[in-house]
């Protein structure tokens, strides 16, 4: 008590110096008290980016996110809270930037062929050598779908639910033709050089370049129980990539 009482008197003490009340020293901030300007204080941390770069930072977070948790849990699962809690974000945010979690399923499925768009565009194709081009598409195809298993897992779901979502994207038909036109301009000059038959549908040859892959990766695991052979051992994927480029190349090449 009289330590208390103490104390009590040395912060009246202080206060009368200071010209304040000890009731107003116990209220003021410890920055003002120490003598510090009045209006500033102390920033901690890296500072703050602009409005505009915080935006980005948190769209896309919220987005990586949903994409780990769909991918795992489907979009019945896939919890709005889940979400936030991955991102490190909140849901009011979640609402503010995508509407609804239908509306951030369709950009999930829109960034996961938009990755794989950007992954194909950037592969180093001669032209000039249109069946080379075609087997590297065919080897890439197949990597990607193994490095990017939520790609599966994402349009597994997506196909539950009959295509019901993906169909609502008003951009995939400007994510799908990119690609159809490359395919198209690969068998346009494997024609034109005489080393692919006339009449190969570019659109037909693309499906089955997405199908061959995606099916052997997406069902590796009942597969292999059903078969009895370890789809993922190295030796046997390497086996399937040239067996899918010689299927694939088989179906184009000329007769002549």
């Amino acid at each position: 008590m009289n330590q208390a009482k103490a104390a009590l008197r040395d912060l009246r003490t202080l206060a009368g110096k200071a010209g304040m009340t000890a009731e107003n020293i116990v209220k003021t901030p410890r920055a003002a008290r120490a003598g510090a300007p009045a209006g500033r204080s102390r920033s901690k941390g890296r500072p703050k980016a602009g409005a505009h770069g915080r935006t980005a930072d948190t769209r896309d977070s919220i987005l990586q996110a949903a994409v780990k948790v769909f991918a795992e849990r489907g979009l019945g699962g896939g919890r709005i809270s889940l979400i936030s809690r991955a991102a490190r974000s909140n849901e009011r945010m979640i609402y503010y930037y995508f509407g609804s979690k239908e509306k951030l399923f369709i950009e999930v499925l829109e960034k996961i062929y938009r990755d794989m768009w950007k992954a194909e565009s950037a592969l180093d194709l001669d032209l000039a050598d249109p069946a080379g081009a075609l087997a590297q598409i065919v080897r890439f195809t197949m990597d990607h779908y193994l490095a990017h298993p939520e790609m599966l897992a994402l349009l597994n779901n997506e196909n539950l639910h009959k295509g019901r979502y993906v169909s609502r994207s008003k951009t995939m038909k400007e994510l799908s033709s990119p690609a159809l036109d490359l395919m198209g301009r690969i068998c346009q000059r494997g024609i034109e050089q005489g080393v692919f038959r006339k009449g190969v549908s570019p659109l037909n040859v693309y499906l089955s370049i997405l199908a061959l892959n995606y099916f052997y990766v997406s069902n590796r695991y009942t597969l292999s129980s059903f078969l009895g052979v370890d789809l993922m051992d190295d030796g046997n994927l390497s086996a399937w990539r040239a067996w899918v480029v010689e299927m694939v190349l088989r179906a184009v090449r000329s007769a002549d």
